[in-house]
């Protein structure tokens, strides 16, 4: 893991032919163009405020007009996507992206691989979307593979994109659970695609990835879960990054960013459904995925950058070292909220309301029509999709959720998607992937089969049944 580890942090510094020739924020034969080359990955849900989102609603572009309608400069966007952070950290290096956004390991080997290039330097100035648990970075295996547990995973070969939030979570969840994540599993470094396919053929027995993977791969019964990053309970997040040379001579553009990044962000709080729908579009994955992540009660999307956050990226650091070679950075110099802080004040808004807060800003509310009762609990709260509703449906509870869809089902409706929190990490899943416990009259819901024995282990008379007979005995 190490010499691999080592030979992704080499691929970040590598340049390429093209990387020789003048960076992106050279300008070109007409002096009043300005280009802003933006790093995406239009597959990572977490990131789609600064990607594939403020990507499909031009809301950059729009601001950019306006700025050019005053001071008469002409800016041309370039959006790149691609599979993984790494090559975005490649790009920067080389100074042909500006702006790019990826997961939190990443962002470490970003600051620490462009400290040595005072024009390829970087700072972390945003989030894009964060969980406080680490819910939602997930190892899945196949549907008939026997393990439950992380120690069955041992001397088993698992597919993970080295570097990646995805590595992140399965070296810190080995680290947990007693196994060296070293010598404990193979790690295999490929590319999410690939691992997908690795998964299926049999190639690798376990992959360990950062969002959406493990929720696509289990929407297409492609995969089970095993372990999610919640029960680590440490947070996770995706964040933006932008060259400080770049910035520092185009600093209207970088505000117009952020101030767009918060565009994107409003519009995915106020509007979840039809972002997800745009998302879907512009990624390639189903709408029921990437709802599963934008909906209200799964990722928290909050651009401020919260000290619990950047603490956490601190406490990623040795677990980048242990794995590989990483040069020393400096956390605090590489975090700065400067400009977020002046984008919210540009708005009216109060920054430090919102870095205070730790509450979702995204949230089911409502009235439950098949219970009655209003829904206000989002550690219960659930949510049904039927196909060619113009709006989902919201639960007020696991047993309202069962009984809509026994409901939905009964009139012929059909079934797009039905989420429900884990009883035991809350964590958004979706409901007929769950595994479901019997408590009396109640019927609990959990993403693994080891949460669900959890539970029953330690509630006597309490026992595990398939989703059929949550549905038909739900009251």
């Amino acid at each position: 893991m190490k010499r691999t580890l080592a030979a992704v942090l080499a691929a970040a510094t590598t340049l390429t032919a093209s990387a020789c020739s003048l960076d992106s924020t050279s300008t070109s034969a007409d002096s009043d163009t300005v280009t802003v080359v933006v790093g995406y990955q239009s597959k990572t849900i977490n990131t789609v405020t600064a990607g594939t989102l403020l990507k499909a609603k031009g809301f950059l572009e729009k601001r950019l007009d306006d700025i050019g309608k005053s001071s008469g400069k002409h800016y041309d966007v370039q959006w790149q996507d691609y599979d993984t952070g790494a090559p975005i950290t490649a790009q920067m290096v080389a100074e042909k992206i500006d702006i790019g956004s990826m997961g939190d390991y990443p962002l470490l080997i970003n600051g620490s691989k462009t400290q040595a290039n005072e024009r390829a330097k970087t700072e972390l100035v945003s989030i894009t979307g964060y969980s406080p648990t680490g819910a939602l970075n997930m190892i899945v295996v196949p549907p008939a593979s026997a393990a439950r547990t992380l120690d069955d995973l041992k001397g088993q070969k698992v597919s993970a994109s080295v570097g990646s939030a995805g590595h992140g979570t399965l070296v810190r969840a080995l680290d947990t659970a007693g196994i060296d994540p070293k010598t404990g599993v193979e790690v295999l470094n490929q590319q999410p695609q690939v691992g997908a396919s690795a998964l299926e053929s049999g190639q690798v027995q376990a992959l360990s990835q950062f969002v959406a993977w493990p929720g696509l791969l289990v929407f297409q019964n492609k995969a089970k879960l095993l372990y999610d990053g919640a029960e680590g309970n440490y947070p996770t997040f995706h964040g933006v990054v932008v060259r400080r040379d770049y910035a520092g001579q185009h600093p209207e553009v970088l505000d117009a960013f952020l101030q767009a990044q918060l565009d994107a962000t409003d519009f995915l709080n106020q509007n979840p459904l039809e972002a997800a729908k745009l998302v879907a579009d512009g990624s390639g994955l189903p709408q029921e995925v990437v709802y599963l992540y934008n909906g209200p009660g799964g990722t928290s999307f909050d651009t401020t950058l919260k000290p619990s956050l950047v603490q956490a990226l601190k406490g990623d650091v040795p677990y980048l070292k242990s794995i590989g070679d990483f040069a020393d950075l400096n956390v605090d110099g590489f975090v700065s909220d400067d400009a977020i802080r002046k984008a919210f004040t540009e708005r009216g808004q109060n920054y430090d309301a919102a870095l205070n807060s730790a509450a979702n800003p995204s949230v089911l509310k409502g009235r439950d029509p098949v219970c009655d009762v209003a829904v206000n609990d989002p550690k219960l709260a659930g949510e049904l999709w039927v196909d060619g509703a113009d709006a989902t449906q919201p639960a007020a509870n696991p047993g309202c959720l069962l009984r809509a869809v026994r409901e939905a089902t009964a009139r012929g409706a059909k079934i797009r998607a039905a989420y429900v929190p884990d009883a035991e990490f809350g964590t958004r899943w979706f409901a007929d992937k769950s595994v479901w416990v019997r408590d009396g009259r109640d019927f609990l819901p959990f993403g693994t089969a080891a949460g669900a024995e959890r539970y029953t282990g330690a509630h006597p008379g309490a026992s595990i049944v398939d989703y059929q007979q949550a549905l038909a005995g739900a009251a």
